[in-house]
This record gives structure tokens, sequence and C-alpha cells, in this order.
């Protein structure tokens, strides 16, 4: 469904250019949980905002290719990148405060990428909004569809950045670092919460994070990243058990552990 090859990102809004990716290659089949792991600056977040259509085409030069269902998301028009945007595949952030509009509703923001890719009534984008609050475990979903986001707790945010996510039924979700702002109960129910929706959607995740333990616990494949390569991947309980590369033992090595938490 979704394959980047040889993706380099170079920035040119310096006197010297920078590379801060290189030679990134990703395999993405529908349904499936794979992670993409590494300290900050290691070039994971910035693949994702590639694949995402999210990076500016100023300043920077990119090459490879990032193929979804046969389309170069690289080199295509902005008009064709829209179409994909929000509605085939959406990115959830690390922290929702700085996602959503503090002067807008929750339901209005929920419905949004309803609004600009169906053409369906404000009364069945309502309906479809409150299920999706539902869906995302919210409790009683029509006084959370007509709150404020200061309103709500960080954890319940992050539930409404998931639901504006997949109101359109993607086919993948990009998830960057979505449990770090939180603390590590609410994290182990986010975790849940995206393991399930993949269970019972089909929904592909891409998971980005810095903490190798959350990424065992919900992905079924990891790539580790460093100094934007990547420098190891594989089956992610054989990349745990059995790591190959001095970093990627580091990393596991100094990460806090979270495999108590059950799922």
């Amino acid at each position: 469904m979704l394959d980047v090859i040889d993706l380099n990102i170079e920035f040119h809004d310096h006197i010297t250019p920078e590379t801060v990716v290189y030679d990134f290659d990703l395999h993405l089949d529908e349904g499936e949980i794979v992670g993409i792991v590494g300290e900050s600056g290691s070039g994971k977040s910035m693949s994702a905002l590639a694949i995402a259509g999210l990076l500016s085409r100023k300043h920077m030069k990119k090459r490879g290719q990032i193929l979804f269902d046969g389309v170069d998301l690289l080199t295509c028009s902005r008009e064709t990148l829209r179409k994909y945007q929000g509605n085939d595949i959406s990115m959830v952030f690390q922290e929702p405060m700085t996602s959503l509009n503090p002067v807008k509703k929750i339901g209005w923001q929920v419905g949004e990428s309803l609004r600009i890719h169906t053409a369906l009534t404000d009364d069945e984008i309502r309906s479809r909004v409150l299920k999706m609050l539902e869906k995302v475990e919210l409790p009683d979903p029509e006084d959370v569809y007509d709150k404020y986001p200061h309103e709500l707790s960080g954890g319940m945010r992050q539930r409404v950045m998931i639901a504006a996510a997949l109101i359109c039924e993607p086919k993948i979700l990009i998830a960057d670092e979505p449990t770090t702002a939180l603390d590590v109960t609410v994290q182990a129910q986010i975790i849940k919460l995206l393991k399930r929706i993949n269970e019972k959607t089909g929904t592909a995740i891409l998971f980005i994070s810095h903490d190798l333990s959350v990424v065992r616990m919900l992905c079924s494949r990891v790539l580790v990243m460093y100094h934007g390569r990547v420098v190891e991947s594989g089956d992610v309980n054989e990349v745990f058990d059995n790591p190959k590369e001095d970093y990627t033992k580091r990393l596991i090595s100094a990460i806090p552990r979270m495999e108590k938490l059950r799922l």
C-alpha cells in the first residue's frame, strides 16, 4: 500500500545545505503497524512529515519516491496531494493543544475533514462525529462535542485528535509521538485504543516514538533511526531480543520500560 524508496531530505535554508534523512526505505502493508524509533534529531519525524505531505516544497530538496497506491506523493501536484491528506493518510501529533484550534469547539474540529472531502450535510457530519467520539472512547460524546479544547484533559484531547484523524476512515494513520506528553497510565490507554482501532478497522499505523518499550507493545515491525539513517529494522521482537547494532543496544538499555502495563 505504501512504499518509500530511497528518500533523502536536504534543507537549503542555511548557507550550507544540511541533509537530515538519508536513503530512507519503508514498506507498509494494509492493516500493519510499523514503528520508527530514534532519539530527537534522528530523522524519524521528518520522514513521517514527508509521507504525510506536510513538508514545505521550498527551502528543501527531496529525492526518492513515496508511493501510495501507485501515486508518487513526493512529486504529484498539490491538488492531487490534498485529495489524499486527511482522507487516505492522516496524522496525529505529540501535543494536541498546539494542533487544536482553541477558539473552535471539538465537534467542529473533528468534522472539518468531512466538510473538505465529502458532500455530507451538517446533520450527517454531526452524526458521524458523535459516532467517532464514541469510537475513541470519550465519555458523553454529546457533551464533548460542544466543549473547547481547554475544557478537556490531555488524554481526552489526544483522543479528539485521533477522532479527527480517523473521521474520513483513512488507510494510513501516522502517529508522531502521540503519547509522549501524557502520564504513563493515560499513555497505556492511548496505546490500547490505537491497537483496538487497528484491529476493528484495518487502518495501517505508522507509529513514531523515541520509546522502544511503547513500540514493542504496539508494533509488529520496527525501524531504528540514527543521524538520519535507518541503522536496523525487522520484526519488533527480533530487534528487541537480538539487536545487532550498538546504537540499538544502547537505546534498548536506556529507555524506561512499560512491559508491566498489560494490554
